[in-house]
């Protein structure tokens, strides 16, 4: 039962790591982040990734981007389609290009250059969702474009990674136990997916919403809405997209009902008590110091030009569409987060020798530096904007 001590440890520290962190005027993240770096391997060496953290996380991302699509707007997410998808598009292109040169620099071969440029190229927002919903901006026209262009960088990255699946035949598609063996089939299979997402919005939300209200046990509404959210979960992850995709469109489409209030104000509680702590702390869990400083002349420019690439790529997609200066501040902070999905094709390219050992670890620490980097650039960015509204309305 030692993982019953587990979670007693990261849910106290989390907790208090949490309060301190907003006390000094930084996001709650930040500090869970460090906890997971402080008790694991990089410190203190007392909790590791192990079955029970990659589980306990990963319902806890799931139900992180469920929240966020309850908390949505689809309206704005209509409205702000097309910057999401210029968004998306520019902040691929930019680190693929730029990275895949920086590869060469080191030497890597074209396959391991277009993998590492591919690494970077992913987003992870839940952790910009985190810091959008503590300063209530979750539902501006910037927070809802980085939720729509972080769906369709998920979709490009995926699709990206099949082709590459395709062209170097032994390596798996970007979610474990779904093996790409035609990019025509995993394509079908992404265009079927969205066809569901149609149905659960039209007909399959709000038929098991109203047949939770007729169950008569306890909380059966928030138990309907859970099933469909892990159901939609894990649905994108047989189809060969992330989980996160599915969560967020269950949670929009369950806003679209009249279930949407009981839902969030039930769910919210189960996921900040327990899941979500959980999942920020594995992933600080992954930091490592090992061979940090024999790689200090791989890490610092690849961390720059990652944080520079999504940064400047995602922003300049937004300003080409006419937002202003701090809109694209915002979005493009809002984008730089690599988190669990570069953590994952990471993975995938150890595994397939297209990204060796001698720089494996140096990318996974990079991956974590712009994970933590993301949450300060964007309160930055958002108090730059919030400064500048004030001293116009003054």
């Amino acid at each position: 039962m030692e993982f019953l001590g587990t979670l007693s440890l990261v849910l106290i520290t989390t907790a208090f790591a949490g309060h301190f962190s907003r006390r000094i005027g930084i996001p709650a993240v930040i500090g869970q982040l460090l906890v997971g770096i402080l008790l694991g391997p990089a410190v203190l060496g007392w909790i590791h990734q192990n079955a029970f953290m990659h589980f306990f996380s990963e319902i806890g991302v799931i139900i992180l981007m469920f929240i966020a699509g309850l908390e949505s707007d689809l309206g704005m997410l209509k409205k702000y389609l097309k910057p999401a998808t210029a968004v998306a598009i520019s902040g691929v292109i930019f680190p693929i290009v730029l990275v895949y040169f920086f590869g060469k620099l080191f030497h890597f071969n074209n396959e391991q250059a277009i993998f590492l440029g591919v690494t970077f190229s992913a987003t992870s927002v839940s952790i910009s969702v985190e810091v959008l919903k503590e300063l209530k901006k979750l539902n501006t026209k910037e927070g809802t474009t980085i939720l729509g262009a972080a769906v369709i960088d998920d979709i490009i990255s995926v699709i990206i990674l099949s082709v590459l699946v395709s062209m170097f035949s032994n390596v798996a598609s970007a979610q474990g136990g779904h093996q790409s063996g035609s990019l025509g089939m995993s394509f079908l299979l992404d265009a079927a997916y969205f066809v569901v997402i149609y149905f659960l919005f039209k007909w399959i939300a709000p038929k098991m919403m109203k047949i939770g209200e007729m169950l008569s046990i306890s909380s059966s509404v928030v138990l309907m809405s859970l099933v469909l959210c892990l159901s939609m979960a894990w649905l994108a992850e047989q189809v060969g997209l992330s989980d996160v995709v599915g969560s967020f469109f269950a949670g929009v489409a369950i806003a679209q009902t009249p279930y949407k209030k009981e839902v969030d104000s039930n769910i919210e509680p189960i996921g900040y008590a327990v899941f979500i702590p959980m999942f920020f702390v594995s992933i600080g869990l992954n930091m490592t110091f090992k061979g940090f400083i024999d790689d200090l002349l791989f890490i610092i420019p690849l961390t720059l030009l990652a944080l520079l690439t999504k940064w400047l790529g995602c922003g300049l997609g937004a300003k080409m569409l006419g937002m202003n200066f701090d809109s694209m501040n915002i979005i493009g902070s809002g984008m730089v987060s690599r988190g669990e999905m570069a953590l994952i094709i990471a993975q995938i390219g150890f595994q397939a020798h297209l990204l060796s050992s001698e720089f494996y670890s140096g990318v996974i620490f990079v991956i974590i530096l712009t994970t933590l980097a993301a949450p300060f650039m964007l309160k930055a960015a958002i108090k730059r904007q919030d400064e500048r509204a004030d001293s116009n309305n003054s």
